[in-house]
């Protein structure tokens, strides 16, 4: 680990751990600001920030679109053809962590600033660059909250149902969901993963 000031920041990206368990424990609304605003100053294509976040509470909003969320994985489940008690298991597991944590975030994305172009070629090219902000600015509020000794999860369940997530919480018509984050305080430490070794993912030429 390194020494001085630099320090503090290694500790923070080694601490951080995928936590889906939090104490009841409100967070308050200056620390979700702060971590925004860490957010926000990510890196981003043009400088165009393409991210949009919601942010969800405990509310009837959050609830209605679990429930819904669950109805359609329930009918992708089905059709992949798994056990009964495997859905319900699985359906279960997805409502817990989406609706018990105090808080959850919606990262989103919108083209309505990015560049636009004829071709398919460089439009694939500028979307990729736009979804590659988002997941950046996406990064930085998971950092900023373990800064905050909180707790987070980036969960992908909205990415495969974008228009419902737009019509239940009636968002603009260019935000698309790209994920949820979780967040609160954590009820126990997350599990540490096994990474790759860095010599492993790393080619010098």
């Amino acid at each position: 680990m390194p020494e001085g000031e630099a320090s503090g920041f290694y500790e923070v990206v080694a601490g951080r751990r995928s936590i889906r368990r939090f104490t009841e424990a409100s967070v308050p609304d200056e620390t979700v600001w702060r971590i925004f605003a860490a957010a926000c100053r990510a890196p981003s294509a043009h400088n165009r920030q393409p991210w949009r976040f919601v942010v969800l509470g405990r509310s009837e909003a959050r609830r209605r679109l679990v429930e819904r969320m669950t109805a359609r994985w329930r009918a992708d489940l089905e059709a992949d053809g798994l056990p009964a008690a495997e859905v319900e298991r699985l359906l279960q597991r997805n409502e817990e962590r989406l609706l018990k944590p105090p808080l959850t975030i919606l990262v989103l994305l919108t083209m309505e600033d990015m560049d636009a172009y004829p071709d398919p070629r460089r439009r694939t090219a500028e979307r990729t660059m736009a979804i590659q902000s988002v997941a950046m600015a996406g990064g930085q509020l998971l950092l900023a909250a373990q800064a905050e000794g909180l707790g987070a999860c980036w969960i992908c369940g909205p990415l495969f149902v974008p228009e419902l997530v737009r019509e239940t919480l009636e968002l603009p018509e260019s935000w698309e969901a790209q994920g949820v984050i979780a967040l609160g305080y954590p009820l126990e430490a997350g599990r540490e993963r096994e990474r790759r070794p860095v010599e492993e993912v790393v080619l010098w030429r």
